[in-house]
């Protein structure tokens, strides 16, 4: 009768530490991810059900609900907008601005801002959300 032990080994591979390298890898993600564009400013654009996409320098004019202006994350106080936009695009052989502003303001503050930038001879481009899926 063979009392012996099997001595054969078999391999093991140990992932026990696995779980927290993948949280640590999607927790470093999410929070490089947040940080890919920090000049967001937070609006609710109108809807719109084709969107085109630019390929030129944008320059972004954003409008919040409460009427701050945004140049590019530049606070701009709305008395001395109209010098900011003609500054900001002064170098720029036919100028784009891309107005993004928030749906709660009515059609008049649109008006104004495309007044100043046609005073200016800026093209203007509406920022809108898209609706298709």
């Amino acid at each position: 009768m063979n009392l012996r032990k099997s001595r054969g080994y078999t391999a093991e591979v140990y992932t026990g530490s696995m779980n927290d390298i993948m949280f640590f890898l999607l927790l470093f993600f999410l929070i490089v991810a947040t940080m890919v564009n920090p000049n967001v400013i937070k609006l609710m654009l109108p809807k719109a059900t084709t969107a085109n996409e630019l390929n030129i320098k944008q320059i972004a004019l954003s409008i919040t609900a409460d009427k701050s202006y945004y140049i590019d994350s530049k606070l701009i106080p709305a008395d001395k907008l109209e010098a900011e936009m003609a500054n900001v695009t002064r170098n720029i052989k036919d100028p784009t601005i891309v107005l993004r502003i928030d749906n709660a303001l009515t059609i008049q503050d649109l008006v104004d801002v495309l007044q100043i930038g046609n005073k200016l001879k800026i093209k203007m481009v509406l920022a809108t959300k898209s609706t298709a899926k």
